[in-house]
């Protein structure tokens, strides 16, 4: 049997990179899908590919609380409400001495306080759906310093924290929280930086390669799933041993 069947999950940033094939695995696996993003002609197509009766598309700025209210109720409209992955996310890295303000709050708007009001956002309508699972997509660089990435670091380390409170906080309610862990992982993100920088980057993880979007996926879905349903708190690292 797959392991959503009739299960509602909402992914943010799902337009491309780990998002979207985490909405492709939960669509395999008999989950239909709320696709958020900022990406308005990517998560339509996405949503498009998946076909109506598995998928919609929602604009959505994960830093606003209207927009998050827009995608509860879209998840309503569906039935209910089983899981939520946290995935939106910016990367723009800079040490501690050359970021400025706007960048430090830029990062805290999105990594942080968006999974903040989504976790928030969803309790009710998990709640009247029976309980329901949450992954907040956290970073290596929130379990260990992380040079020139001073804000980006800031906010993985917060959201690892954010993770284990709400985990405490919801546990009554039926309601699991995790956050997982990624190493370089092969997708747009890692544009920022030149090819030479993601080599270098790949000399101290030990398996010498970046993840997959996929390999994510297979995580999160694991996490989502009732196959973890004694899980929540944890903080679950995937990046090819970099954290040994």
């Amino acid at each position: 049997m797959p392991r959503l069947q009739n299960k509602i999950i909402l992914i943010t940033g799902a337009a491309r990179g780990q998002g979207a094939a985490e909405a492709r695995l939960f669509v395999r696996e008999g989950a239909r899908v709320i696709v958020t993003d900022i990406l308005e002609a990517r998560g339509q197509q996405l949503a498009n590919e998946l076909g109506q009766d598995n998928a919609i598309f929602v604009r959505h700025d994960v830093s606003s609380e209207t927009d998050w209210q827009k995608a509860v109720d879209a998840a309503a409209a569906l039935g209910g409400l089983h899981g939520l992955v946290n995935n939106a996310g910016i990367y723009q890295p800079k040490g501690m001495l050359d970021t400025d303000a706007a960048l430090f709050q830029r990062h805290v708007a999105i990594n942080q306080f968006g999974p903040f009001l989504g976790m928030k956002a969803v309790v009710p309508l998990m709640d009247r759906s029976g309980g329901g699972a949450i992954v907040n997509i956290s970073s290596t660089a929130g379990l260990k310093g992380s040079p020139r990435a001073f804000a980006y670091s800031a906010t993985k380390w917060a959201l690892r924290g954010m993770t284990k409170t709400a985990a405490l906080d919801l546990a009554d309610r039926n309601i699991r929280v995790n956050s997982i862990h990624p190493g370089p992982i092969d997708t747009e993100m890692l544009n920022v930086r030149t090819p030479l920088e993601n080599r270098e980057r790949l000399q101290s993880v030990p398996m010498k390669r970046m993840g997959t979007a996929e390999e994510i996926a297979d995580l999160v879905l694991f996490l989502i799933s009732d196959e973890s349903r004694y899980i929540t708190g944890a903080e679950v690292a995937i990046d090819g041993g970099a954290t040994l």
